[in-house]
C-alpha cells in the first residue's frame, strides 16, 4: 500500500455505485460496487461516506492509497454549482490529486462513443440529456423535473398514467384500459381503491414506478390513451436531443445519439420506433443507438481524455468492460 494509480473512475447512481481504479495505460487494476448515491435524501457528507466504502475496497484490491485524478459522474449533480460542491466534498477525502465531477449522463454518453462527440438522452426515473464535442463544448439541461421544463421518465410516466386512469373511471376523461390495468397490478379492482391505497400509504409511494411497465404493456395492446402518453415521451426525448445537437452545431453532421436509462434500454417497440421516426424527421443525420456499455466505463474514458492518454489506453479499458 502507499502506491498511486492514475485514475479513479466513479459512476454513482440513485440505485448503485461502480468504481474502478485504472492505470495510465488503461489497465483496470480493481473494481468495486457500492450502494445508492443520494445527497438530496441523506446529505452530501453521508452520501460521500457511502461512496467511500466502495472506493476503500477498490483501493485495497488495487494495492494503492490514492490516484492522480478522480473522474466522478454522479447522479443528482444536475447543476454546475452542484458539480462544484460535490467535487469539493470528494476532493476533501484525499482520494486523488485532482477531482472532476460531472452529471452521470455524461458517463452514459462517453461510454457509448469512440470519441467525446455526440448526444445522450437518459430516461430512467427521470429524464436528462447532455452533449459534448472533442473541443470541450457541452450542451446540457438543468433536468430537475417539471420546475426546469422536464416531462417523463419512469416516475413521470406513472403519474401521467394514473391521472388519465382516474379521470377515465370518474367520467372526466376518455375511456382507457389503464383504469383497469393500473389497480389490477396491485390486486385492486378500481382506480378509486388504488387512489385510496396510495393516499393512505397502504401502497407505498415508492412503488408507483412499477406502473410504467404496465403503461407500456397497455400501449402495446393498442389502447389510444396509453399510446398517446408513450408518444409524448418519444417527442420529449427527440426534442431534447435535437436542441442539444443544435446547440453544438451538430444537427447537420452525422452524430451518435445514445439512448440510455431503464425506460429506453427496455426497447419498448412503440417508444423505440416513434423516437427513431421523429429523429429521422427532425435530425436526419442523427444515428440513434441504445447504450449497453456500463457507465463507469464512460467515467474512466473521460478521465483518460483529460490526461491525454494514448488511444491504446482507451481501447484497453473499453475491452476490459466489454469482457
Amino acid at each position: 500500500m502507499g502506491l498511486t494509480a492514475s485514475l479513479l473512475a466513479v459512476d454513482a447512481g440513485n440505485s448503485k455505485t461502480d468504481v474502478a481504479v485504472v492505470n495510465g495505460d488503461g489497465e483496470v487494476l480493481a473494481t468495486a460496487r457500492g450502494g445508492a448515491f443520494r445527497p438530496p435524501a441523506v446529505g452530501v457528507e453521508r452520501a460521500v461516506d457511502a461512496l467511500g466504502e466502495a472506493v476503500t475496497r477498490a483501493f485495497a484490491a488495487a494495492g494503492v492509497s490514492s490516484v492522480e485524478h478522480v473522474s466522478a459522474c454522479l447522479a443528482n449533480a444536475d447543476l454546475p454549482v452542484e458539480e462544484e460542491q460535490l467535487a469539493a466534498a470528494l476532493h476533501a477525502r484525499g482520494w486523488g490529486a485532482s477531482t472532476e465531477v460531472r452529471n452521470d449522463t455524461f458517463a452514459v454518453l462517453r461510454a457509448g462513443v469512440d470519441e467525446p462527440r455526440g448526444v445522450a438522452v437518459v430516461c430512467g426515473a427521470g429524464v436528462n440529456c447532455v452533449g459534448m464535442r472533442p473541443d470541450g463544448r457541452t450542451a446540457r439541461f438543468p433536468a430537475i423535473g417539471r420546475l426546469s421544463g422536464d416531462w417523463g421518465g419512469g416516475w413521470g410516466l406513472a403519474e401521467e398514467a394514473l391521472w388519465h386512469a382516474a379521470r377515465a373511471e370518474d367520467g372526466r376523461g376518455e375511456p382507457t384500459e389503464l383504469a383497469r390495468a393500473l389497480p389490477a397490478h396491485f390486486g385492486l379492482g378500481t382506480m378509486y381503491a388504488l387512489i385510496e391505497a396510495l393516499h393512505l400509504r397502504r401502497v407505498e409511494a415508492v412503488r408507483r414506478h412499477e406502473l410504467a411497465p404496465v403503461l407500456f404493456a397497455t400501449a402495446a395492446g393498442g389502447d389510444p390513451v396509453a399510446r398517446s402518453i408513450v408518444d409524448r415521451q418519444a417527442d420529449e426525448v427527440v426534442a431534447m436531443a435535437t436542441v442539444a445537437l443544435t446547440r453544438l452545431d451538430l444537427l447537420a453532421e452525422q452524430t451518435p445519439v445514445l439512448l440510455g436509462g431503464s425506460v429506453l434500454a427496455a426497447r419498448h417497440p412503440h417508444l423505440d420506433d416513434r423516437i427513431r421516426e421523429l429523429l429521422a424527421a427532425r435530425a436526419p443525420e442523427a444515428v440513434p443507438r441504445v447504450v449497453t456499455e456500463r457507465p463507469v466505463l464512460g467515467a474512466a474514458l473521460l478521465g483518460l481524455d483529460r490526461a491525454g492518454a494514448a488511444p491504446g489506453a482507451h481501447a484497453r479499458v473499453r475491452a476490459h468492460f466489454a469482457g
